[in-house]
């Protein structure tokens, strides 16, 4: 166990999250993401949800600054998004994150396609419906 670090990430994940480079991304994926077909790097985190790695996650992240960091599948038609979903994310966020950026809304294809190109791909236990969330990662700000 290390201090400062939420139990949540496991050590493939940390060593992932070290691994990424800046505008490398990585999918935290629903339990009903083909991420084993799409990914190629897969983690499994299948007890855990979302915004639980999200708090585990942000302290660890630098969001980019320099493109969306945040993206999500926008819903197919005739669906209807939860709102719900996105605020419990953001709300996880902006523990660590006082004011994040919007959360961006792509075509479910292209988010496969995202998903082909990520760093990682994490399965997780979360059950919401379009619960899946790619995050950016940006440069380390240089202490003062």
């Amino acid at each position: 166990m290390l201090k400062g670090i939420s139990p949540v990430i496991a050590p493939d994940l940390l060593k992932t999250l070290a691994e990424m480079g800046h505008g490398d991304e990585i999918v935290l994926a629903d339990a009903h993401f083909p991420g084993h077909t799409l990914g190629k790097r897969v983690l499994r985190a299948d007890g855990l949800r979302i915004p639980q790695l999200l708090d585990g996650i942000i302290p660890l992240f630098e969001l980019d600054s320099y493109a969306p960091p945040l993206v999500m599948m926008a819903a197919v038609e005739g669906d209807q998004l939860d709102p719900n979903v996105e605020a419990c994310y953001l709300a996880a966020i902006r523990k660590h994150v006082p004011n994040p950026p919007a959360i961006t809304r792509i075509d479910r294809f292209a988010f496969y396609d995202r998903a082909r190109l990520a760093y990682a791909v994490v399965i997780t236990g979360e059950l919401a419906k379009y619960g899946n969330i790619i995050l950016k990662k940006g440069v380390t700000p240089v202490p003062a």
